[in-house]
């Protein structure tokens, strides 16, 4: 690793060995932090393709995809691979849509160009975009409803942001890099906003590569914080709900199929949202407002227990009852007519 970098002092992400998909089951079941486990998908076929090489993985690839535009990103030339802002808070890449083959062409025409545009195929939906990829390439996640999304691209590097679910990344070409850090980190990472984004969440706007200290000082603790891993194909890595995650592709190709699930209903929703909806709604209020709703929402949301409603009677409490599939939807419901009004 190169001197002088934000990862000579930092913790490697430990790596656990599990015999068998249970064993993976409990590690995950179990696991507060990130682990990995080294070879874990050694064993698939595209892994094998990479490592004859690039063109053969590939190929492998196209072998399977379905005959449908893919969405790709392409960055500027000179960017370090970084899809990022640009100066004005756009974005300094650009999406189009093309097939699978006219992209793996361009990349084999700038195979080895120093100056090549960074191409980067994000959150690609395994069965939606391929035949016979998941069958031959996955990781048995018994009991969970998992999204599987493979992640294709030349050398690139995505912001710290991170995502709601559970997320089991499984490098199938070429290295990745992450940098974690724990939920509570958000604050010393200097997130960018929440509604503007290069990916659908916010993302710290320190450059890891760089990190300008004066601007961002409070980034020093949150690399007190921080661990970092290195995977190689086959390799895998559990990133648990809410770690932030700094990820860069290491080589001129690279694919990572990654599974995300979360413990929770589906139907409960996006948290996200509620936050949307409390900046709309609250945020700007007065403060005397402001920590009433505070109150309120530690009473029924953050706080709640047999006291918010044994007073009630049984059979009345409504949405301050758990939850179930048939009141979530009626509680949807009432929020889009509210909105809409």
């Amino acid at each position: 690793m190169a001197e002088g970098t934000i990862w000579d002092d930092l913790a490697q992400t430990p790596a656990v060995a599990v015999a068998d998909p249970d064993a993976l089951d409990v590690r995950l079941r179990a696991a507060a932090a990130p682990f990995v486990v080294r070879g874990l998908v050694a064993d698939w076929p595209l892994v094998a393709a990479a490592r004859q090489s690039d063109r053969e993985a590939r190929a492998y690839l196209l072998g399977l995809h379905r005959d449908v535009p893919f969405t790709v990103a392409t960055g500027a030339p000179g960017s370090d691979g970084r899809m990022f802002y640009d100066q004005a808070m756009g974005m300094n890449f650009r999406t189009d849509r093309a097939k699978l083959s006219q992209i793996f062409d361009q990349m084999d025409a700038e195979e080895g160009e120093a100056d090549a545009s960074p191409l980067y195929l994000a959150g690609v939906d395994v069965h939606d975009f391929f035949r016979g990829l998941h069958e031959a390439n996955h990781v048995p996640l018994a009991g969970r409803d998992c999204l599987a999304s493979i992640w294709i691209g030349t050398r690139t590097r995505v912001a710290a942001h991170n995502d709601f679910p559970d997320n089991l990344a499984c490098v199938a070409a070429g290295r990745r890099r992450f940098t974690l850090f724990p939920p509570e980190q958000f604050c010393n990472l200097y997130l960018g906003p929440i509604d503007n984004t290069p990916g659908g969440r916010a993302v710290s706007l320190v450059d890891f590569h760089a990190p300008d200290f004066e601007r961002f000082p409070r980034f020093r603790e949150a690399l007190r914080h921080a661990q970092y891993v290195e995977l190689a194909a086959g390799d895998a890595l559990h990133i648990p709900t809410m770690w932030w995650h700094h990820v860069e592709a290491l080589d001129p190709f690279n694919v990572l199929v990654n599974y995300w699930w979360r413990d929770t209903p589906r139907w409960m929703g996006q948290p996200q949202n509620a936050l949307n909806l409390a900046l709309l709604a609250i945020r700007d209020l007065p403060e005397v407002e402001k920590r009433h709703w505070r109150a309120l929402f530690d009473h029924y949301v953050f706080d709640n227990d047999a006291r918010v409603t044994a007073h009630i009677p049984l059979g009345g409490r409504g949405v301050l009852d758990p939850l179930t599939a048939e009141s979530a939807g009626r509680l949807h419901a009432f929020l889009l007519r509210q909105l809409n009004r």
